[in-house]
């Protein structure tokens, strides 16, 4: 069954999902910019000195402020992180225009990125799995109040 677009509907268990979600790639998969190591920090470094700038200047200082200091960092990395995120969202690639600036006429790309999600998902239920055992006593407080009714509905 597929939707408008030609697009399949709930899948299955019996389909293979990693060869699913490869398939839609060319719609789904976007490339980002990601800014790492130096320049994260010389952003935060900037926010850091700004907000300190500017709350010393409405009389906020470590002074009058002794925990000052965590309340800028924080804020100079979430403002870090918008701008960052910002800068990625306007700036994003799919699939095929990767494929085409690095020349990969025979999409060897489409099949790493196959052999990653085939992987990760394999240990993603892997890992469920070594935890089902475990979770009757974790979710016991998620019961039904008639499951934990003693036998004659009382």
């Amino acid at each position: 069954m597929t939707d408008k677009d030609g697009l399949p509907g709930p899948l299955g268990h019996d389909q293979d999902v990693t060869t699913d979600l490869v398939r839609l790639m060319p719609r789904d998969l976007i490339f980002t910019m990601r800014f790492l190591g130096e320049s994260q920090h010389r952003l935060q470094r900037h926010f850091r000195d700004f907000i300190e700038t500017e709350m010393g200047s409405a009389g906020m200082t470590p002074q009058t402020h002794p925990m000052i200091h965590s309340f800028i960092e924080r804020h100079a990395i979430m403002l870090r992180d918008f701008v960052f995120s910002g800068v990625s969202l306007s700036r994003q690639f799919h699939v095929d225009e990767i494929e085409r600036l690095l020349g990969d006429t025979t999409s060897l790309l489409r099949v790493d990125i196959w052999d990653d999600l085939k992987s990760y998902i394999e240990a993603a239920e892997t890992q469920f799995r070594s935890q089902v055992p475990v979770l009757p006593d974790l979710l016991s407080d998620w019961e039904s109040p008639a499951s934990n009714a003693p036998e004659g509905g009382q």
